[in-house]
């Protein structure tokens, strides 16, 4: 192992100092009207957190909730970097390639000529920055931190040349990084598709591919197995509201008191102490998560902005849960203001049922 030179050290201490953020990118303080047409607008939700990116939904409409969006915006140029100072632990920060104004909880810097301005982004993009930004913060329901505290952070700032081949080298390996998570997305997505397709498969044609089909007379379904039978479900369920229960009886986490788990329109809310059902299938009843349907093997407590169905007879809950799924229920939700799923609604509904025996 090569020994490390006293001037090699020295050398390296000259090449690398570290400077005051307010020394090397001041404070931009331009101002514009947040509303003006001329000028594309940037709120913290069209930046991405950690990645330095714009989202693809970026646009020039003024994000919901800034506060610039009534009135005053910063206004940034190009080769400018942005940093939010509202939750900083959120990392929003931008290196800008084009003219426009932001919300005024984007600070907008001037990196200096001897600052690379790439440079300077993945600099305040890193955790040991962004967390000591975070720690500075005051106001618990809307965190921020201020310019002074930001301003007085030291950063190491090596020699111009370094700074490019450190910003060229991250801008080459972030992409080839985003190119292999967009992949393994794809994959996914695909693998999810497969998935869909091959439980959509198995619950309405069953397990042989060579069964003979007949009509099933549902639009949603098509052919069934000849020797499977189509029934109306209020035949073999009971199905009901679930009943309330108080926040203050709700646990967001499991505990040897609270195992029981609270089951809403959107699954599992959290755990309490005591059940009023077993084994059920729930379905959201109101609301956005209408038509959402779960099943719970073990007790539970169903709250009232679901519907509890009990199986009564001749259908197994996992198999019925699935064709609930694809039979999409909320289509069935009136078209209020308040979409609804009634019991009534579900139990009219006609589902597969397979043979009880395995046909000769």
């Amino acid at each position: 192992m090569m020994a490390i030179s006293h001037e090699d050290t020295k050398a390296r201490r000259i090449e690398e100092v570290e400077k005051r953020l307010k020394f090397i990118a001041p404070l931009r303080n331009e101002r514009a009207d947040a509303t003006s047409d001329h000028a594309e607008y940037l709120g913290l939700g069209n930046i991405q957190s950690w990645t330095g990116k714009l989202l693809p939904s970026a646009a020039t409409d003024i994000s919901e909730g800034d506060d610039s969006a009534s009135g005053t915006a910063n206004v940034f140029y190009p080769g400018d970097v942005l940093f939010g100072k509202l939750r900083p632990y959120l990392a929003k920060a931008l290196h800008a390639d084009k003219e426009g104004v932001c919300s005024t909880e984007l600070l907008v810097l001037i990196p200096q000529p001897d600052i690379h301005s790439r440079f300077l982004l993945y600099s305040m993009l890193s955790p040991d920055f962004v967390g000591q930004v975070d720690a500075s913060t005051f106001g618990a329901k809307m965190p921020r931190a201020n310019w002074e505290f930001i301003g007085s952070m030291r950063l190491p700032i090596p020699a111009y040349e370094t700074q490019r081949l450190i910003a060229d080298y991250l801008d080459l390996e972030t992409t080839r990084i985003d190119a292999l998570v967009a992949e393994k997305e794809k994959m996914l997505a695909l693998l999810e598709e497969k998935r869909v397709a091959l439980i959509s498969r198995a619950v309405t044609r069953g397990l042989d591919p060579t069964a003979l089909l007949k009509p099933s007379g549902l639009d949603w379904l098509g052919d069934i197995p000849t020797h499977w039978d189509v029934f109306p479900l209020r035949w073999f369920m009971r199905i009901g509201s679930g009943e309330f229960l108080s926040n203050e009886s709700i646990s967001k986490d499991e505990t040897e008191e609270l195992l029981t788990p609270v089951v809403g329109g959107n699954g599992v809310l959290g755990y309490t102490s005591q059940a009023n059902t077993e084994n059920a299938l729930v379905i959201g009843r109101v609301g956005a998560q209408c038509g959402n349907v779960h099943f719970v093997d073990g007790p539970l407590w169903v709250t009232d902005n679901a519907l509890l169905v009990k199986i009564t007879s001749r259908f197994e809950p996992r198999y019925l849960r699935e064709v609930l799924h694809l039979m999409e229920l909320n289509t069935l939700a009136n078209q209020s203001a308040q979409p609804l799923i009634t019991g009534e609604m579900v139990k009219n509904q006609k589902v597969p049922a397979p043979s009880m025996s395995r046909p000769r």
